[in-house]
């Protein structure tokens, strides 16, 4: 992107009184932001009612040092730093499917060439010990099934969800993504510091907030949206019946996502919010391997169908396993292909039925009828 294109797109998107609906009238209407600026007021007048014309027309305050903070910020580690917008390849295809996509997506880390498939793991903010480990070992074993953990960076349940994501995921692999709340200029909580170092590291941080917002309180209800969607489905993990993790499940469900919930002790506080979601539908689940066989119909909706699929007997993976347990170092050897591949086709197989998988990290080709 360059810097003329990138003024535009900020100035549009934090015009006061404007608004994201708004702003995708008017990039319908015109094209690009840099298109809509080179607009007499006449034309714009005839999407926007006057006083959000007004608003458009005068730029808004502190754009040009916005503009230099994050110009800056995206040359100081080109590649790794991005700021996606509605218009780029890149963007995110499961966000551009919802009501309101942000305008603007700033992230920073593993570069993406395909988005992957997810799962979004949420919960309280001050778990029991039970649901800090219940989430540590779910985000490990979504991660070692090849599915990325999309979780919120705040503490309790969506920090251990990160760190099981980043002890499970292969080499190469995307572990997870996290959807925070401020600027990515900043890291709250500050606890969670070197999780974010790390996560940028071998996952992925993203926000719709510009550089130098911190974390207002309203911020964080609205950025669940974007967690819910990235994922085939939200779990929750542990949750009081006023919690913005219920706000996340909601909003998954409206997305048409699947949304599950582990039970817990009557006695405790923290499972009521998920009581009530599976007293409302939610799927229960008591394993990791639960929730991969419910989302096995929309993973296969979701891989992109660009060529014909390989019939099960020219399907290379498959004649590299034989019928015996083999390792993932073993079928590395065997065929060649990198780790992280190899978990996201060992994935496509086990939701097919074609592989399943075994206990001390092996997996097993399945006999056909």
């Amino acid at each position: 992107m360059q810097r003329e294109e990138l003024a535009g797109w900020l100035r549009l998107a934090w015009s006061p009184d404007i608004g994201r609906p708004a702003a995708r009238r008017l990039l319908a209407a015109f094209g690009l932001p840099q298109q809509i600026f080179a607009q007499a007021p006449e034309a714009l007048g005839t999407v926007l009612p006057h006083r959000q014309l007004e608003a458009l027309l005068a730029e808004p305050q502190g754009l040009p040092a916005l503009l230099d903070a994050t110009w800056a910020w995206l040359q100081a580690e080109p590649g790794r730093r991005r700021v996606l917008t509605l218009g780029d390849p890149a963007y995110p295809p499961a966000l551009l499917q919802t009501e309101d996509p942000p305008l603007l997506l700033y992230a920073h880390g593993q570069p993406v060439a395909e988005w992957p498939r997810a799962i979004a793991v949420v919960g309280s903010r001050n778990p029991t010990p039970q649901g800090r480990e219940n989430a540590r070992r779910f985000g490990h074993s979504f991660a070692q099934a090849g599915l990325t953990v999309v979780s919120g960076l705040a503490l309790g349940i969506d920090g251990a969800a990160h760190e099981g994501a980043l002890e499970g995921a292969a080499e190469g692999q995307l572990a997870t993504i996290a959807v925070v709340g401020t600027g990515l200029d900043r890291v709250y909580p500050p606890q969670h510091h070197d999780l974010a170092h790390r996560i940028a590291g071998r996952g992925l941080i993203v926000s719709e907030y510009p550089l130098g917002i911190g974390p207002l309180p309203e911020n964080f209800p609205r950025r669940n949206r974007i967690i819910s969607a990235l994922g085939l489905g939200t779990l929750v993990v542990e949750a009081a019946l006023k919690s913005g993790s219920l706000i996340t499940a909601r909003q998954a469900a409206e997305q048409g996502r699947d949304v599950f919930a582990i039970p817990g002790s009557i006695h405790s506080p923290q499972s009521r919010g998920c009581h009530e979601l599976l007293r409302q539908g939610a799927k229960l689940v008591e394993t990791a391997q639960d929730v991969l066989e419910e989302l096995a119909p929309r993973a296969a909706a979701a891989k992109t169908m660009d060529a014909p699929s390989p019939s099960r007997e020219e399907r290379p993976l498959l004649e590299a396993m034989g019928f015996d347990p083999v390792g993932l170092d073993a079928l590395v050897a065997r065929t060649g292909i990198s780790a992280a591949d190899l978990q996201a086709q060992l994935l496509e197989l086990e939701l097919e039925g074609l592989v399943a998988r075994l206990p001390g990290g092996l997996f097993q080709r399945q006999q056909l009828a």
